[in-house]
């Protein structure tokens, strides 16, 4: 396992996403979150990291953050796109939820066993949502 680091703030790469690729607009996050997180909605509707720790609701991913909120703003989550998001990726390598809350890594973890995300050159990634 090898985690993939962000560098700087990641920015939609996909310049015009259509309606489909919007899981949803103007939802609550539940906590802070950053740009290009993959994330779940919760039981109680708000927006949350994802994190690949045990196979449970929080292992999913719903959609990725398209920009950062603090914790009760609206923030918009989408599938199917891509970021500029990393550096030194190594394109066509498939990327997994990782064992910190909102963060790839290039290995399975317990709970995400499926890749989420496709490294499409050095900076750049195409990600999606879990498959339930």
């Amino acid at each position: 396992m090898a985690a993939v680091a962000k560098s700087g703030t990641p920015s939609l790469s996909t310049r015009n996403p259509c309606p489909g690729h919007y899981v949803g607009s103007n939802l609550l996050a539940g906590a802070a979150l950053s740009a290009g997180d993959p994330c779940y909605i919760g039981s109680t509707g708000t927006v949350l990291r994802s994190i690949g720790t045990t196979a449970n609701a929080a292992a999913k991913v719903d959609g990725w953050a398209a920009g950062a909120a603090a914790s009760g703003e609206a923030v918009t989550l989408l599938t199917d796109v891509e970021f500029h998001w990393g550096a030194a990726l190594t394109p066509g390598g498939r990327l997994y939820l990782s064992l910190t809350a909102g963060t790839l890594d290039t290995a399975a973890s317990a709970g995400g066993t499926a890749p989420i995300a496709k490294a499409i050159d050095t900076t750049r990634i195409r990600v999606w949502a879990s498959t339930y």
